[in-house]
This record gives structure tokens, C-alpha cells and sequence, in this order.
């Protein structure tokens, strides 16, 4: 069975057994594709509350299949490939988190969302990159513990002066192994470009950006863009989405190591043996643990619309 057949039979089974298939962003191609919705892991979240399919398939990583679940209990939720996890939310758990709470009396918690749904139980706020700086500056908080990423903690830090922000040394092992090395032989061999960063990369090279965004930002700045060239510094999956999108225009990997292998884990046999129900794994959440992680999430639409 080829690609094109593969793809056909899921887009099948989709409307035979009432599926609704999500891709983050970093997903491949031929994913991406046969997903109903393609986007941030937030976005994707809302856009399956939204869905009139019984069974949601996520195509990305575990917590994002939990904010699915989170959301739409109602619904059945796949995990594809159950092995695909993320680095950056299995840092930190519940236990380390209370007793900095303990040390940080007063202090609100904000999570970014890639954190898993037992973690934000205890969590305060939740953010997104696109939304924690709005979201932030509307908490009546003045001090906050910002979990996990410390990029992205710093970006906002740096732009919010007046909150007490204190960080936990976490994040994204993808984005943070980018170097300012990287980046200035990515500029001598694309003068021309325009550098856009995740802010999960290190401060030193997110200061070096023309734009720095979501993943969904970069895409959106990037598609709007005058400009005829630009330096990706995010999964190198969106350079290949975005040359696909935009052929008059020219896209270039920041690093050829901005790979995140969990994403890449899933694959298009994934998505067809979930769809026929042999494959993936349903996400099993206790109610009490959903509605405690709800809150936080519930915050950020409070503070962020």
C-alpha cells in the first residue's frame, strides 16, 4: 500500500466510524494532509470541542492529547502512537511543584501548557507561547512561578518588568539546543533572510530574531510577509509546510537539529490502525484529576479571551 492509498482508506474510515483526526503542526506532510484540523496544541483543543466526531485521533504528543480530553470528556480520544511523549512536560511532576509552592508561599503558578494534566492540578494559570505574555500581564498576581520552560519564562520576563517572575530550569531540549554559532552561519549563508524564532530558544538567540512567535505565528508572519526569504527556528517540519504553502518564497532550516524525534514518532500506519481501532491508545482520565486541571485552563480563557 502506498502513501496516496493509505490515505485515501483513513479519509474513509474517518466518515464511516465518525472520527476527527488532529496534526500539530509538526506532524509530516502526509499527516497533515488527512487531519481535519492542523494547527498549535491549544487551537487543536478547542477546534475538537467544536467537532461533532465521537473519536477524536491526536496526531502529535501525550499532554496534547490530554488538553483534548480535558475539554471534550465526552468524547473518545486517541493517542496515535502512544510512545510519543515530550521531554519538556515529563520534567517536572506534581510532588516537585508543591514543594516549591511551599518555598514560594504566595506565589501563582503559571504552566505553560506543554505540562502534563496531573501537573496542572496544582497549577494557577495556564499559558500558551502566542498567549502568555496577554495572559500574564492580566493575572492581578504580581508574583509568579512560571513552569517549565525557562526560554519562554525569560522572553516574558523580559517584556512584563513589573511581575516578580521566578523560573524553574526546564524546557524544550529541541529548541533549546540551538546556538547563536548556528545562527550567525544560517544568516552569512542567507544574508537576505528574515530570522524567526520559537521563544523556547536560548535568550541569546531569540535576540538575534526579526520575529519572534508560535509556532502558528511564524507561520502566519511568515504567509504575510513581503519578504521573499526567511531562517526558521522552529521544527523543521514547518520549513517543509511552509515551501509547500508558499512556492514563491524561500524557507530555510535555522538547524538541521531542530527535529523533535517524539513528534516525528507518529507515522501515517499509526493514523490508519488507530482509525480501525487496533492501534493508538485512549486517553483514561479520572474526573476528579480533569476538573482540577481544568481550572487553570479555564483562567487562561478568563485572562486571555
Amino acid at each position: 500500500m502506498n502513501i496516496k492509498d493509505m490515505q485515501e482508506k483513513i479519509i474513509n474510515l474517518k466518515k464511516e466510524n465518525d472520527i476527527c483526526i488532529l496534526a500539530h503542526s509538526y506532524q509530516r506532510r502526509e499527516i497533515t494532509e488527512i487531519a481535519d484540523y492542523t494547527g498549535d496544541s491549544y487551537a487543536l483543543a478547542k477546534l475538537a470541542v467544536k467537532s461533532s466526531g465521537k473519536t477524536v485521533i491526536m496526531c502529535g504528543v501525550r499532554f496534547m492529547a490530554e488538553t483534548v480530553k480535558i475539554l471534550s470528556p465526552d468524547k473518545k480520544v486517541i493517542l496515535a502512537n502512544p510512545s510519543a511523549g515530550c521531554p519538556m512536560a515529563e520534567q517536572m511532576d506534581k510532588e516537585l511543584i508543591c514543594q516549591m509552592k511551599e518555598y514560594k508561599d504566595g506565589y501563582a503558578v503559571v504552566a505553560y501548557i506543554n505540562t502534563t494534566s496531573n501537573l496542572k492540578t496544582i497549577c494557577d494559570v495556564c499559558v500558551t507561547s502566542s498567549s502568555a505574555l496577554k495572559i500574564v500581564s492580566a493575572m492581578p498576581q504580581k508574583d509568579i512561578l512560571f513552569i517549565p520552560d525557562i526560554n519562554l519564562g525569560t522572553y516574558i520576563k523580559n517584556h512584563i518588568p513589573d511581575k516578580n517572575i521566578k523560573l524553574v530550569h526546564g524546557g524544550c531540549p529541541t529548541h533549546a539546543r540551538v546556538t547563536v554559532k548556528e545562527v550567525n552561519k544560517a544568516k552569512q549563508a542567507h544574508p537576505d533572510a528574515l530570522l524567526l524564532v520559537h521563544p523556547e530558544c536560548v535568550p541569546e538567540v531569540a535576540a538575534m530574531a526579526d520575529y519572534i512567535g508560535s509556532t502558528s505565528g511564524i507561520m502566519d508572519y511568515a504567509k504575510k510577509s513581503s519578504a521573499r526569504e526567511f531562517i526558521i527556528g522552529t521544527e523543521n517540519s514547518i520549513v517543509e509546510h511552509l515551501q509547500l504553502d508558499c512556492p514563491e518564497k524561500r524557507f530555510y532550516p535555522l538547524s538541521k537539529d531542530l527535529i523533535c524525534h517524539n513528534m516525528k514518532a507518529t507515522t501515517l500506519s499509526d493514523v490508519l490502525l488507530s482509525c480501525e481501532g487496533e492501534g493508538g491508545e485512549e486517553i483514561i482520565m479520572d474526573e476528579e484529576e480533569r476538573l482540577a486541571a481544568k481550572k487553570c485552563i479555564d483562567k487562561m480563557i478568563e485572562y486571555g479571551g
